[in-house]
């Protein structure tokens, strides 16, 4: 059985052809190989390495009509052409433009129909460039948002539906609205409360059975206070 691996097919299906290819030349000094490093493969890395060896040819590649040749030449082509893919319909293609491009490029994206997109848009945005994905209906978007926001701006977070991102609201938000997420009922907010509250204030976070979180608190508070812990 053949192993797809040692083939030369070209991205459409058929045989690849080095005799009518335009970069045949190449051959003869080292910039593609047959299996190895070659544009018209259906091989992704074997385009990539071909961009790799030869930059300077990826801005006739942009408009490709293979997705894959059109996102890997994304990496090398002239940064002046690259706003024309962020419209792309393939996200890889969107994805490799985005992250060499200006931020204000980007905050067309915010609202990016695949969420892969958005997540990289998120850890390139700072601050209240990141305020309109507050609420993406993509919970680890939400999550790479509360992890970069502004603390302050992390107020729409502390009630999100997933606890991963309330926990991480917890370990960022302001010291004065932790009491407000005291009462959280997850016990993993609830243990981030509590190793952030001062010693005073850690009757708060008491709520609940989870022994972690009763743990924290009796590590941290006076001994006088120890009794009120005892079931």
């Amino acid at each position: 059985m053949t192993n797809d691996i040692d083939e030369t097919r070209h991205w459409q299906g058929h045989e690849v052809n080095c005799k009518v290819c335009p970069h045949l030349p190449l051959t003869k000094t080292g910039g593609c190989r047959l299996m190895h490093a070659c544009v018209k493969d259906r091989y992704a890395r074997r385009i990539d390495r071909f961009f790799n060896w030869n930059p300077a040819l990826a801005n006739a590649y942009i408009a490709h009509p293979h997705f894959e040749v059109r996102a890997l030449s994304a990496k090398h082509a002239n940064i002046f052409l690259l706003p024309m893919l962020l419209n792309d319909a393939e996200e890889t293609v969107r994805w490799n433009a985005a992250r060499r491009l200006p931020k204000r490029y980007l905050l067309r994206l915010r609202n990016d129909p695949r969420r892969e997109v958005r997540i990289l848009v998120a850890t390139l945005l700072d601050g209240e460039e990141l305020v309109p994905m507050l609420s993406d209906q993509d919970y680890y978007v939400r999550l790479v948002v509360a992890r970069r926001i502004t603390p302050s701006l992390l107020g729409r977070l502390m009630h999100d539906e997933e606890a991963e991102v309330r926990r991480m609201v917890a370990r960022r938000v302001p010291y004065d609205w932790l009491v407000t997420l005291a009462n959280d009922p997850n016990a993993s907010v609830r243990f981030e409360i509590a190793q952030r509250l001062s010693p005073e204030s850690l009757t708060a976070p008491r709520g609940g059975a989870n022994w972690c979180v009763h743990y924290e608190v009796a590590a941290r508070i006076a001994a006088a206070e120890l009794a009120g812990l005892i079931r």
